[in-house]
């Protein structure tokens, strides 16, 4: 691309501006897109554009579900394409953690396979499904209802897209957060595909692959696939085992049917297996006697947050297990049929039917010590249906209108069997949970082309909801070596059933406006009202934690950006800043009633919350084949009003002023590529990325400094060989390069116990990848 010495300085010195904001390797602006969308009118061309190809490519993302490009959309979005993913090396999308401006992407700390989201402080930190979710997790068009397997195992994406703030007008409920919108590589029509093996440290081996077979001038067919199995991270103690093993395969197949113009239809289908080590528990309530030597001495590692206080990762990770298999399996079938029927009479018209249900199975000895004191076994049964319908539709010139319906159905059946040997000998509680959800709401956005420049959007999301819950607990006691899951022959001793069936109805909304410059510079401001419904206590410990229902939460909030290309698209630069008035926030407590001897779960809705904070992000190439990306991110999220009753003091606690669980105050990421010529044609690429994330609180309300995660640093490196023929690379890579040791999770509950998890250690590689 030519340009002229003074742009060269002139992006140069922007560069080194934006230097301690910096760059990373999957910001905004770090996946492209093959498909480039026409410049809408809001956006034209300006008169003196070269004709040359820009540095930084457009993106075309479905954020408004339609195809647009990614600087044209008033959203604080984050894109990453399916390629920058897969340079990651994850597989999972906890590959993201750090990486995405204001979000954070976890697991809850004794259930890796359930999910925690947290965008810009709203999320739900509970391994439950009668929760909900605040983030929704989008696949294909297809809203994912369990956290129970949604951090997903992605391979062969084409893109993820994270979409910061309420999108409840056109995603549904229980998006107040936002939104991951992940698309799948779909059917193309022509053959090829890849496939890429890894091999890394703790015996990792990835297999990953993917070809599509035409089988007509409109029918062809495509099948994906993974294997990924690694040991553990975590030594146990008891025997000098691995804990934490990783073995995952994965299908997926398509069949896309385009008669012609006017029509497709695609059909995909997938199952997962995972078969996994068992949940860790690292104890961080137990000081403990001995450390652990290769022995095999039965003795009690030191534990992370000893005398109660923060925890801090040791340099080598130490847990036990003693009492329960090592397993968690999960098995997973979802379908999606998605048609479109282009240039009707009323628009375009998109049908998406989704079904999915899901079986997971999994022990924990969960109290992490080499003794038996109590431990769990946890089966979860679920499916879900959805339904949506809609069209986009030019009502006149200047008028766009998406109109639509959506219904999605819900059940799952859960047994928790709890067996606490450290309060009575051979005491079992076994929780049973049997939940039915379904919503129904219609949606509409308008999109008014008020002037070349100005565009204002509006959008009315209508929303019933209804939840049934009939949640139980029998409490049992048996033979005191220790009573078997069951509870078969056990005398019951104590039993109770709670819930019922509760209705709710809300009206959200969007109103905003965007206004596009001469130079394609885009101003944007938005008000969103978005809301999560109410529910019932499923895993219940008293009676009185599931009689009542608790309440929806309500949020507005208001936001103001701008996206900006500069230097013939040399220099990119995203700015959004945000205030959002949270109302009613659930709030996930897990608490010990000593008087019981019982662990007591529950939803509380403080009063109110406030939070504002802002997101950054450039991306610049002031050379070829050099880029510098990077992102900084602010975050206040507080109480405002929450009168918190403490379960072991029986105090009222005025909570104002308490930060929000999951919200660090900040986050920054920052990283270079370089592409490198070599040979006759080929290229060496290498990358290398910083990312921080700053202190912040995450399962205690009362931000006790055992639920304290530290600030976190870390580096990612690789180096890639791409020969002429690009028919196949070689690429070496490293995570956490530095080696640094972190607590990831913390459930802190005071009265009872801590429970930590630890980060990854360095994890270290090489793949190979073959196209053809």
């Amino acid at each position: 691309m030519s340009y002229t010495g003074g742009a060269s300085r002139v992006a140069i010195a922007c560069v080194i501006g934006l230097a301690c904001l910096a760059a990373p390797a999957l910001a905004q602006n770090a996946g492209t897109s093959d498909q480039t969308a026409p410049i809408p009118a809001s956006q034209p061309v300006p008169a003196d554009t070269p004709p040359t190809s820009p540095a930084i490519q457009e993106i075309v993302v479905t954020a408004q579900k339609t195809s647009q490009n990614l600087q044209d959309v008033p959203i604080a979005i984050t894109a990453i394409s399916g390629d920058a993913f897969a340079a990651t090396q994850g597989t999972s999308l906890r590959a993201l953690q750090g990486e995405v401006p204001n979000v954070q992407i976890d697991n809850f700390a004794n259930t890796p396979q359930s999910a925690v989201f947290t965008i810009r402080g709203i999320g739900v930190i509970e391994p439950d499904p009668y929760a909900g979710n605040t983030v929704s997790v989008v696949v294909d068009g297809v809203p994912q209802f369990f956290s129970m397997g949604a951090l997903l195992e992605l391979y062969d994406v084409d893109r993820i897209e994270v979409l910061r703030g309420p999108q409840g007008t056109l995603f549904g409920a229980n998006t107040t957060g936002g939104v991951i919108n992940v698309t799948t590589a779909g059917p193309t029509g022509e053959f090829g595909g890849h496939i890429k093996g890894v091999y890394g440290n703790y015996d990792r081996f990835d297999v990953t692959g993917a070809i599509e077979l035409p089988l007509a001038d409109t029918l062809s067919f495509k099948v994906a696939g993974i294997h990924s199995q690694r040991d553990g991270f975590v030594t146990n103690v008891v025997d000098g085992s691995d804990m934490g093993s990783k073995n995952l395969d994965a299908v997926r197949a398509y069949l896309r049917f385009e008669p012609s113009a006017s029509f497709d239809a695609t059909l995909q289908g997938e199952y997962v297996a995972a078969r996994n080590g068992s949940p860790i528990i690292v104890n961080g309530a137990y000081v403990g006697e001995a450390i652990y030597e290769p022995t095999g001495e039965d003795g009690m590692y030191r534990s992370p947050c000893a005398g109660g206080g923060q925890c801090f990762a040791p340099d080598e990770y130490f847990s036990a297990n003693n009492s329960v298999p090592d397993v968690s399996d999960m098995d997973t079938y979802s379908g999606t049929l998605t048609m479109n029927l282009f240039d009707t009479g009323i628009g375009d018209i998109t049908a998406i039917t989704g079904y999915k249900q899901f079986t997971l199975t999994e022990f924990t000895d969960q109290d992490g010590t080499p003794e038996f004191k109590n431990d769990t076994f946890r089966e979860t049964e679920g499916w879900q249906f959805s339904q949506e319908l809609r069209t986009n539709v030019d009502i006149t010139p200047d008028i766009r209108m998406i109109v639509g319906g959506f219904y999605l159905k819900t059940h799952y059946d859960h047994i928790q069997a709890y067996r606490l040997q450290f309060a009575a000998p051979g005491l079992l509680q076994t929780n049973l949970q049997d939940q039915d959800n379904y919503s129904i709401s219609g949606f509409a956005q308008a999109y008014w082309q008020l002037t070349d420049r100005l565009q204002l959007q509006g959008g009315l999301r209508y929303t019933h909801e209804r939840t049934t819950s009939m949640p139980s607990l029998i409490t049992s006691i048996g033979d005191p070596a220790g009573s078997n899951y069951t509870g078969e022959g056990n005398v019951i001793i104590d039993s109770f059933t709670t819930g019922g069936r509760k209705s709710w109805d809300n009206l959200g909304w969007k109103l905003g406006a965007d206004y596009a410059f001469d130079d394609g510079t885009l101003l944007y401001a938005s008000w969103t009202r978005g809301f999560k419904s109410g529910g019932f206590t499923g895993r219940v410990g008293v009676p009185s934690d599931g009689d009542t229902p608790f309440d929806p939460e309500e949020v507005d909030t208001f936001e103001a950006g701008i996206k900006a290309d500069f230097l013939n698209r040399r220099l990119r630069t995203n700015l959004a800043a945000f205030y959002t008035d949270y109302r009613d926030m659930q709030v996930a407590q897990i608490y010990f009633d000593g008087a019981t001897n019982t662990q007591g779960n529950r939803i509380l809705n403080a009063g109110a919350s406030e939070i504002k904070g802002f997101e950054f992000e450039t991306t610049a190439a002031p050379v070829d084949g050099m880029t510098l990306r990077g992102s900084l991110a602010y975050l206040d999220a507080r109480y405002t009003d929450f009168l918190y009753g403490d379960p072991i003091s029986g105090d009222i606690i005025d909570l104002e002023g308490f930060r929000l669980q999951n919200a660090p105050k900040w986050g920054a990421t920052a990283g270079v590529n370089f592409v490198i010529p070599v040979g006759g044609g080929g290229e060496v690429v290498t990358d290398a990325l910083y990312s921080y994330t700053s202190e912040k609180y995450y399962t205690a309300i009362l931000n006790t400094p055992r639920s304290t995660i530290q600030p976190i640093h870390l580096v990612d490196a690789s180096i890639t060989y791409n020969p002429d023929s690009r028919a196949w690379s070689l690429s070496a890579w490293a995570q956490n390069l530095l080696d640094s040791r972190y607590i990831a999770t913390v459930f802190d509950s005071p009265g009872y116990g801590g429970l930590a998890g630890y980060a990854p250690p360095r994890q270290y590689g090489v793949s190979l990848r073959y196209d053809f």
